[in-house]
C-alpha cells in the first residue's frame, strides 16, 4: 500500500472511530444497551486499523489526529443541525 493511500486510510478510520465514539456516548445516555454495544464494537474495529498502521510508522499518528478531530467535529455538527431542524420544521419549507 502506498504511503498516501495508507495515510488517508488512517484519517478515514479515525474519522469513523470518532463518529462511533460520539454515537456510543449518545446511546449510553439514552440507556440503549444493544445500540451502544454495536457502536462500541465498531470503535475497536476502526481503531485496530489505525493502531496497526502507526505502530509501523509514527507519522500516521498525524493522520489519526486529523481523522479524530474531523470525526468528532462533523458528528457533533450533524447532530446539532438535525436537532435544530427537528425543532423548527416550518423553517424547512421557507428555506
Amino acid at each position: 500500500m502506498t504511503y498516501l493511500l495508507q495515510f488517508f486510510g488512517v484519517i478515514i478510520a479515525m474519522f469513523l472511530a470518532d463518529v462511533c465514539w460520539a454515537y456510543y456516548f449518545i446511546k449510553i445516555s439514552e440507556r440503549k444497551s444493544l445500540s451502544a454495544s454495536i457502536w462500541g464494537t465498531s470503535i475497536y474495529l476502526f481503531s485496530a486499523f489505525t493502531v496497526t498502521s502507526y505502530v509501523n510508522d509514527k507519522t500516521f499518528i498525524i493522520a489519526a489526529v486529523i481523522g479524530s478531530f474531523l470525526g468528532t467535529y462533523c458528528t457533533v455538527e450533524y447532530k446539532r443541525k438535525k436537532e435544530l431542524k427537528d425543532k423548527n420544521p416550518k423553517d424547512e419549507l421557507w428555506g
